[in-house]
């Protein structure tokens, strides 16, 4: 076989070295090393690394703080703006703003305990304030908004309501002398003179703080107050409503308008706006029980008493440990002369009950139930005589004094709730005319 054209011919390539190539690679190793004794000494880091925190500054916190006031969230602001103060301990402003929020919220807690309870915290964080900004006006003027609320008579001492009012005035003048152009000392003031029942000084504050400044929620509040505690609810009502509109969230100021319209008897007005507080609630995700025991007082009232048991036992599921609930839920037995009913549901606020007491009041259990199988196990402690809690004792009083029969003897216990009643309120001529025929009830059965 013959093969013809060019034989292909392979030849070896000798290799040469390119100085460039050379050159790039070792700024590459040399660079490398640095690299990595940088990484080593934590001088640079990884990119694989997660990238570090991101601190929020003070500032954040308190405008997410002021979104959850206007938005009605007020144990929401509180915990931001005491995270707030956190990062930076010796800002004032922000101490004022929380304190002013604590007290605000007091409105919505309801029992003694816990609206003092907050109340207290309240004055330490304002009394801080001023400790680090002693001529600072509007701190001075929060002050005595506080001390004022913290006079509540309901939960301290005549004397120590009196201590509370005199402190109160005298931040009152202190803020004004700091800043005569300080509309909020002045009609802080205001509401102070209502509560030392100087009502006619109280209203010509009020129209000064007024006639300085409408942009408040706190001027118009006050103005209602003022105007409630004269009797003009139709002016209390126009100016509680113009303190919604500049803060539309604030479910207090609702329920403080129905009050009013229930005090003119215009009850449909009066239920549509507690409404409106418990949607609110709704919509922030709150949980309080006091627009549910408005309406259900409400419809107590025009004896709609089916209805109000209703909305009672709504607040006490959002609030199933309150003892103020399990009263309120017993005074609507009561006054649809649902006895038998009652006298659990009055036991577990003035003698506090056990667990399976509780579940039956809530409709969650039966005389039957076995102990094992009550769930959940609330034990209800009793709240102490006070001017809160009163209606209670000498309602479950008279309920166990007009149940008593030799076979239950409910008069031996009615015969101490009612002595602790005539010993607590020994001056008081309406409650003594109340207790009287159920005590001459026991009485005659000679207990």
């Amino acid at each position: 076989m013959n093969l013809t054209g060019k034989l292909p011919t392979f030849r070896r390539q000798q290799s040469r070295s390119n100085p460039y190539r050379v050159l790039i690679l070792l700024v590459f190793f040399v660079g490398s090393m640095f690299v990595l004794r940088a990484l080593e000494r934590q001088e640079i880091r990884s990119p694989f690394e997660p990238t570090p925190t991101v601190t929020r500054p003070a500032s954040s916190f308190a405008m997410e703080g002021e979104t959850h006031f206007e938005s009605g969230n007020l144990n929401a602001a509180i915990s931001a703006y005491q995270e707030a103060i956190r990062l930076e301990p010796t800002n004032v402003s922000i101490m004022v703003e929380l304190a002013r929020i604590q007290t605000y919220s007091s409105a919505s807690l309801t029992t003694d305990a816990e609206r003092k309870q907050r109340l207290q915290e309240a004055l330490e964080t304002i009394t801080r304030a001023t400790e680090l900004a002693p001529d600072d006006s509007d701190a001075h003027a929060v002050r005595a908004f506080v001390l004022d609320w913290n006079s509540n008579p309901t939960l301290v001492t005549s004397d120590e309501s009196d201590g509370y009012l005199a402190d109160a005035a005298q931040e009152a003048q202190r803020a004004y002398v700091l800043d005569n152009n300080n509309a909020l000392a002045l009609a802080y003031n205001a509401e102070i003179l209502v509560d030392q029942k100087n009502w006619l000084q109280a209203e010509q504050y009020i129209r000064q703080a007024m006639e300085l400044n409408e942009n408040f929620m706190d001027i118009h509040r006050i103005n209602g107050y003022v105007m409630e505690t004269l009797g003009d609810y139709g002016a209390a009502i126009t100016s509680y409503k113009e303190a919604a509109e500049l803060m539309p969230n604030m479910t207090f100021l609702y329920i403080n308008i129905g009050t009013n319209y229930r005090q003119l008897k215009q009850y449909d007005l009066a239920l549509e706006y507690y409404d409106r507080a418990a949607n609110i609630n709704k919509q922030v995700g709150i949980f309080d029980p006091i627009p549910y025991l408005a309406i259900a007082n409400t419809y107590s009232q025009i004896g709609e008493f089916f209805i109000a048991a209703q909305n009672t036992r709504t607040a006490l599921e959002f609030n199933p440990t309150n003892a103020n609930v399990y009263g309120s839920l017993g005074l609507v037995y009561f006054k649809s002369r649902n006895y038998e009913s009652a006298i659990p549901a009055l036991q577990c606020v003035v003698r506090g009950c056990d667990a399976k007491t509780s579940c039956i009041v809530r409709d969650e259990c039966t005389e039957d139930t076995p102990d094992d199988e009550v769930d959940p196990k609330i034990e209800i402690q009793a709240l102490p005589l006070s001017a809160n809690t009163v209606i209670y004792y000498y309602t479950y009083g008279s309920v166990l004094a007009g149940m008593h029969r030799p076979v239950n003897n409910y008069c031996a216990e009615a015969t101490q709730v009612l002595a602790e009643v005539r010993a607590g309120f020994s001056n008081d001529p309406t409650i003594l005319s109340i207790i009287e025929p159920s005590e001459e009830i026991c009485r005659s059965y000679g207990e």
